[in-house]
């Protein structure tokens, strides 16, 4: 009796750590954080652990444009979307605004012209400086645009977006403390420890203060605006989330895959 009691004890704990191991290995990436009263969704992945990917377009040659039509690709290929976020800002055909890298193949330059404003309003994507968010063989990395071409770094894929949040562990300087302009906001952070850290606000956030959460909150030294508006975007099934922009669907996407 004593040796089945341990017998059964000891197939009980090792139950344990199999299901503790399980759920390390697929551990939800993403969980809502709180900066200074404002909501977020934060999405963490280490490196060398996550496949993180940037998709646009299908097998047929079309943008992908939904969350869940991706979804469903990478179904087809026996695995799982985990969570997908908006790549950066493109046009309305869905192309990217920028430079975009699939798989190390260019698909789209990257996009150096000067802005075309209109009443002194310049678009996010060209204020400066604009970065480019990378994977290399070294990891992830943001670099601001013309530093980046400067570099022509070999990468895995990479996408220009703008403006530059963090700049080597400094805000942008073009940012306004208490700025009034105020609207949801998605972002990515090259991170302490190799980390990338993709961050959605639920809230109405200025671009100084989101600055600030991947800087100050994150300890993201680079950081890079991805979109804001209703343009924001974030699916993520176990936190319900599959948003649809109300451009008519989203241009790049970055998704993480089991």
């Amino acid at each position: 009796m004593t040796y089945f009691k341990h017998g059964v004890l000891a197939a009980v704990v090792t139950l344990a750590a199999t299901m503790t191991s399980l759920h390390q290995a697929y551990a939800q990436p993403c969980e809502q954080q709180t900066f200074e009263e404002a909501k977020y969704v934060v999405c963490t992945l280490e490196p060398g652990k996550a496949d993180l990917r940037l998709f646009w377009k299908n097998d047929d040659g079309a943008p992908y444009r939904a969350f869940s039509s991706l979804a469903e690709a990478v179904r087809a290929e026996g695995r799982t979307l985990v969570f997908a976020v908006n790549a950066g800002m493109y046009r309305a055909d869905f192309s990217p605004m920028g430079l975009y890298v699939e798989n190390s193949r260019e698909s789209n330059s990257a996009n150096t012209t000067p802005a075309e404003s209109s009443a002194g309003q310049v678009p996010n994507f060209y204020k400066k400086p604009n970065g480019v968010f990378f994977l290399s063989e070294a990891g992830a990395g943001i670099l601001p645009t013309a530093e980046f071409l400067k570099r022509r770094p070999k990468v895995r894929f990479a996408t220009q977006s703008g403006p530059m949040l963090v700049i080597a562990d400094k805000l942008n300087p073009i940012f306004i403390v208490g700025s009034t302009d105020r609207t949801r906001r998605s972002g990515v952070g090259a991170c302490e420890r190799g980390t990338v850290r993709f961050a959605i606000s639920k809230d109405g956030v200025n671009f100084h203060d989101f600055a600030r959460l991947f800087r100050d909150h994150l300890k993201c030294p680079d950081a890079l605006f991805l979109d804001g508006g209703r343009g924001v975007g974030l699916y993520n099934p176990d936190m319900g989330y599959n948003d649809w922009s109300w451009h008519g669907g989203y241009g790049p996407i970055f998704g993480l895959v089991e």
